[in-house]
């Protein structure tokens, strides 16, 4: 039982407890918030996904009926299932003794046991099934999405929390039988929806199925989709498989990625559409991993994928049982828990964007797909905190995705040429997270993207002196347009973020000639970035400009399509020492911008040649960008718009 302080009271400890722990941070340390300026308007035209709906919600379990730890699974049972072997997927090492006599079972006879809630009416509703990740086996983790369960129930979905506590605790490498347990419960929903008689007689539709999965059970959903499609178990092909259910669209939350690696590889997953999110201050997983997973989606062409990280949030507050400790019930001493979201906000945006996210891909809701592209639209919805968010559908085409080769001169198709005017820094190389969860896992986000700064001061005592604008300009050849069918309709996208890097001002140019003139006069070098502190960093903001063939040109101010912020700063623990274990107080997540080429008044997206990144808003500064390219995206993604250029 935990013991709920006041907030004085909670201060006053945590105040004490700094003086007695050298290095302890006493100030409370986050970004100021723009969630007011940011979610000031609501433009989407739909009800609130997170309102209950119309269906009175049902309860039962089904499971073993022998359990003998939980009662719910023995006592409570409204359906009694079997067992299935799992002992080719999982090995439990070491403990298998402890483990087996504390459950009563091996992974030769794993139960599938689950708490399902769903809509009391005819259907047939679609099916949802969710798995916790990784936590103390005796602390069980499958009530902890009861928020969810009485959500969708009540708006018509099914929703079965799955049991898989007896793969919790310190084991590894299990996160393919987490995977491949979601697909023998949905073996045994196929029995169900099949039995006359039974509760579900012809009331699951088995063509609508989404997988929702926590931490490792993030991970899990993804190889369960993977599985979906195989013959063979990669690690074992004599284990062969006969699945092939209708799995839409999967959720993870707070993932892990690569700690199942069949022949050391990361498993891809293809035609489903995916939504990730991941917390600032998660003390448990610390990097946004999902990401990883993210990119490696492959998107059929009605598939959509959405990455959120929101800031403030934590690992353990999207279940109910787990809460605000993310490295166990005594973690309190070592997380600074101050600036966490309150459970409540945290749960509000899980039950936003589940709810939309399952509306738009088992419903086929259209009205909710503006918020996967800018969560701006829902601002009476979301939790006044800070979000940044990746988008990408089926359409998307990109022209430079700077994972191809080390010429920095190429895009990623045929004829595209780069190249950079007046840049302090043009390069490309991959991108790191934040930390290593685990040696396994690593520590690169297993992409690159092209780093470029600026800075357009000459050097010198009049700081007002500028020379020409920074520019990053790729060209484009003279069919891609018309063979990509780009025209009012498409959009242009990109990924993009500034960073703390502060290059400093220009050679002055004409020093700089004077001093090449002789055959002993060294060329005068630009002076050394400089790093200011964070406080004393100017905004970021830059124009987007294309041209067609005619030569005419447009441009837009990128701040009008989505707030340019650096990284958000992180504290997740009292001790600096500890703090400073990660190497960095902030993670480098990418924002993708969405860009109508309607908007560029008086150019012809179907002669498109050039588009063009101009550093001439901000006087200098660094961003890192990737994949850029086209969309003909479903008008629907487009709706609800919010854009300064009208």
């Amino acid at each position: 039982m935990r013991t709920h302080l006041s907030p004085t009271l909670s201060a006053f400890v945590f105040t004490v407890a700094c003086t007695a722990v050298a290095g302890c941070r006493g100030s409370l340390e986050l970004a100021p918030n723009d969630a007011h300026a940011v979610l000031a308007r609501h433009t989407i035209d739909a009800p609130d996904p997170a309102a209950p709906g119309p269906y009175p919600v049902r309860t039962l379990y089904y499971g073993s009926g022998e359990d003998r730890r939980r009662p719910e699974f023995r006592d409570s049972v409204t359906i009694r299932t079997s067992s299935v072997d799992a002992s080719r997927f999982v090995s439990l090492g070491d403990a298998a003794g402890s483990r087996n006599r504390y459950w009563g079972f091996t992974p030769k006879a794993f139960p599938r046991n689950a708490r399902v809630w769903y809509p009391d009416g005819e259907g047939p509703f679609p099916l949802v099934l969710v798995v916790h990740g990784n936590h103390d086996m005796k602390d069980f983790s499958d009530p902890g999405y009861d928020y969810l369960g009485n959500l969708l129930a009540s708006r018509g979905f099914i929703l079965a929390s799955i049991d898989e506590n007896f793969l919790n605790g310190a084991i590894r490498n299990e996160n393919d039988a987490r995977g491949w347990m979601l697909l023998k419960h949905l073996e045994l929903w196929r029995e169900l929806n099949d039995s006359a008689g039974g509760p579900f007689y012809r009331k699951v539709d088995m063509d609508r199925i989404a997988l929702i999965g926590h931490s490792r059970g993030g991970e899990a959903v993804g190889h369960a989709a993977a599985f979906n499609r195989l013959a063979h178990y990669p690690d074992d092909a004599t284990v062969t498989f006969d699945f092939g259910f209708g799995i839409r669209s999967l959720i993870a939350i707070a993932p892990v990625d690569g700690q199942y690696k069949p022949a050391d590889r990361f498993v891809p997953v293809s035609d489903v559409s995916y939504l990730v999110f991941h917390g600032s201050h998660d003390g448990d997983v610390t990097n946004f991993a999902g990401l990883r997973q993210y990119q490696r989606v492959a998107l059929g062409p009605d598939d959509f994928k959405s990455a959120v990280y929101v800031y403030r949030a934590n690992h353990g507050q999207w279940n109910t049982v787990w809460g605000a400790h993310d490295s166990g019930p005594r973690s309190g001493r070592i997380l600074d828990l101050r600036g966490l979201l309150p459970a409540e906000e945290q749960r509000r945006f899980a039950e936003v964007f589940v709810s939309a996210f399952l509306e738009a891909t088992l419903r086929d809701d259209d009205r909710y797909l503006p918020l996967f592209r800018d969560h701006r639209v829902a601002g009476e919805w979301l939790p006044p905190t800070m979000y940044v968010t990746r988008f990408e559908e089926g359409s998307f085409r990109a022209i430079a995705r700077y994972d191809d080769d080390i010429d920095v001169t190429t895009g990623s198709v045929p004829g595209v040429t780069i190249r950079a005017d007046s840049m302090a820094t043009w390069k490309e190389g991959g991108l790191q997270m934040r930390s290593a969860n685990s040696p396994a896992e690593g520590s690169t986000m297993q992409n690159y993207a092209v780093t470029l700064g600026w800075n357009n001061r000459i050097a010198g005592d009049d700081t007002t002196r500028m020379g020409p604008p920074a520019r990053y300009v790729l060209t484009l050849p003279d069919t891609l347009a018309s063979s990509w069918a780009l025209d009012a309709n498409a959009t242009l996208q990109f990924l993009l973020m500034p960073t703390k890097d502060m290059p400093g001002p220009r050679a002055d140019p004409v020093t700089a000639a004077a001093d090449s003139t002789g055959p002993d006069r060294p060329t005068q070098r630009r002076p050394p970035r400089k790093r200011s502190d964070d406080d004393a960093l100017p905004p970021v903001d830059l124009a987007i400009e294309v041209a067609d063939a005619t030569g005419a040109t447009a441009r837009v101010p990128l701040s009008a399509y989505g707030p340019v912020r650096r990284p958000l700063p992180i504290r997740v623990y009292r001790r600096g020492d500890w703090e400073d274990r990660f190497g960095s107080d902030s993670e480098l997540v990418l924002q993708t911008y969405v860009i109508p080429l309607a908007d560029f008044r008086g150019v012809d997206p179907r002669t498109l040649r050039e588009v063009r990144f101009v550093f001439d808003i901000a006087p200098a500064g660094t961003v890192v960008i990737d994949d850029i390219g086209f969309a003909r995206p479903k008008p629907a993604f487009l709706r609800a718009r919010v854009a300064e250029v009208q």
